[in-house]
């Protein structure tokens, strides 16, 4: 079983850069889909990002496309999310997971599990 821990969240101002990670323990993810998602107050959960480490081009979401970036070091079961150029609408907890249902990149949350706590982003204007 995996169990995934996500950091690097905090409070920053629109325009500025973070790098959340997202660290696997346990079993190793280093076949499987990894997704990023967000959720702000009040609001469902969003799919951000995902990635496959077979080389297979990484999906994003419209909104975060040309600023976000999903990377992974699988030496460290680690992946990342750069996200660059921060607006006040990027601001929610951010959570990675493991996407277990579905043979192609899956942009919904019930295809995911193995959530990690998340880290909470916020960008001020």
């Amino acid at each position: 079983q995996v169990q995934l821990v996500e950091s690097g969240g905090g409070l920053v101002q629109a325009g500025d850069s973070l790098r959340l990670t997202c660290a696997a323990s346990g079993r190793t993810f280093s076949t499987h889909r990894i997704g990023w998602f967000r959720q702000a107050p009040g609001k469902e959960r969003e799919f951000v990002a995902a990635s496959l480490p077979s080389g297979e081009e990484p999906t994003y979401a419209d909104f975060v496309k040309g600023r976000f970036t999903i990377s992974r070091d699988s030496a460290k079961n680690t992946v990342y999310l750069q996200m660059s150029s921060l607006k006040p609408e990027d601001t929610a907890v951010y959570y990675c997971a493991v996407q277990y249902v579905g043979f192609f990149t899956s942009t919904s949350a019930r295809s995911y599990g193995a959530w990690g706590q998340g880290t909470q982003v916020t960008v001020s204007s």
